[in-house]
């Protein structure tokens, strides 16, 4: 993809200016990721009982990230119609509004589709910001990067758990309202990017022919995994967000089946954000002196034990285990897309991100619905970790031994 070209942009900008723009993500999300599965809980509860809406939850996950799925795959055509910038104006402004607008909508259906344009415009921000960043890492690198961009999302994530779950007592259990400051989160985060000074001129808009375009994209996407490295690095970086997805969508449900409290819920959650602030201090330099497998490798097998250790306790040993385990998480966090953006030159990594960035929402249509045959077959919500056991040593043996 040709290289964009700037008007104006203020002199200090690098890449750890858009870096930055973790503190904002990190807090919104972690706002959002807090009550989201209990708010869809609440939803299917209003049509199937416990177990099945515990399951129903699972089945909208899935249909949800196979929408983002094909978002990604057509982000290099909506690359080819508007600038980053001016597309990264876009989604922030959508996400500041969508999210508002959730914590007041009352039927499900309207809830649904704001859902589904803060979607949309999440997967887009998720491609813009490593692209921007890639672009201006020279002298840095994307190690750095990286590194910089997650702590600071985790400092926000920190705290935003126990922050939602102040707001959900304070309105009475209204777990839609913490959406609400999730959105002003991203209106500032869109302020801060405003002051970066960028301008582009806009492109123009050409005529859409879908089979064209649609014959582009598959012939893109066959040319992505042909090239040496990337089927690997897309098998990899799919293990990671499997883990992650099981993890966002099931343990603030566990928790509260097991009878824990809504405070409890969220010290769990802000206390399992602290290995990712303190990883993420180091973990940078390690990845540049060691390399990426090492710490992937001990991600995934200290997960998968972790898992199957889920799976035979309760109480506050599962608890603890939930806690334990974002170790995990925090050695790949930094670690799981360098195999990307190392080995794709950076000339056309704009090309063929949008189809590897599928990796980061295609697990999320898989393996919720695999964890929702567990649940069926299981009878009980903890069979997930089944899942997450197995999807974690998988990935081990792609890393190791998957070359192509």
């Amino acid at each position: 993809m040709k290289k964009e070209k700037y008007l104006a942009i203020n002199n200090n900008v690098t890449g750890f200016s858009f870096a930055n723009l973790g503190l904002f993500t990190g807090f919104a999300n972690g706002i959002v990721n807090a009550v989201y599965s209990l708010v869809l809980l609440g939803i299917f509860k209003l049509f199937f009982n416990e177990e099945m809406a515990s399951a129903a939850v699972g089945v909208y996950a899935a249909i949800y990230a196979a929408f983002a799925v094909v978002v990604g795959i057509f982000s290099v055509e909506i690359l080819h119609w508007f600038t980053k910038t001016r597309l990264l104006y876009i989604t922030m402004a959508a996400l500041g509004a969508c999210y508002s607008m959730m914590s007041f909508s009352v039927k499900p259906s309207t809830f649904i589709i704001l859902d589904y344009v803060a979607n949309f415009a999440l997967t887009m921000f998720g491609i813009l910001l490593p692209l921007f960043m890639s672009e201006f890492s020279r002298g840095i690198g994307m190690a750095k990067l990286n590194a910089r961009r997650l702590l600071l999302e985790n400092i926000g994530a920190l705290v935003a758990p126990v922050f939602a779950m102040t707001v959900v007592n304070f309105f009475n259990d209204d777990y839609r309202m913490p959406f609400l400051a999730a959105g002003m989160i991203y209106f500032f985060g869109l302020l801060f990017f405003k002051h970066f000074g960028i301008v582009q001129q806009d492109k123009i808009i050409k005529p859409v022919k879908l089979r064209r375009t649609v014959r582009a994209l598959r012939i893109n996407a066959k040319s992505f995994f042909r090239k040496r490295g990337m089927f690997r690095a897309y098998l990899v970086n799919f293990g990671f967000y499997a883990l992650r997805a099981m993890r966002l969508l099931y343990v603030p449900i566990v928790v509260i089946e097991n009878g824990f409290s809504n405070e409890t819920l969220g010290i769990v959650l802000s206390i399992g954000i602290i290995p990712y602030i303190v990883v993420n201090l180091f973990i940078g330099k390690l990845i540049q002196k060691y390399g990426v497998r090492i710490w992937m490798t001990m991600g995934f097998v200290s997960f998968a034990v972790f898992s199957i250790m889920a799976m035979m306790v309760s109480g506050y040993a599962l608890l603890s285990i939930f806690i334990l385990w974002q170790i995990s998480g925090a050695l790949m966090e930094a670690s799981h897309d360098l195999l990307f953006f190392n080995d794709m030159p950076k000339r056309e990594q704009a090309k063929y991100y949008g189809v590897f960035r599928t990796s980061v929402n295609f697990p999320s249509v898989v393996v919720p619905a695999l964890g929702t045959v567990a649940i069926a077959l299981f009878g009980s919500t903890s069979a997930v970790w089944i899942i997450t056991a197995s999807m974690a040593l998988l990935s081990t043996f792609v890393l190791w031994f998957w070359h192509k």
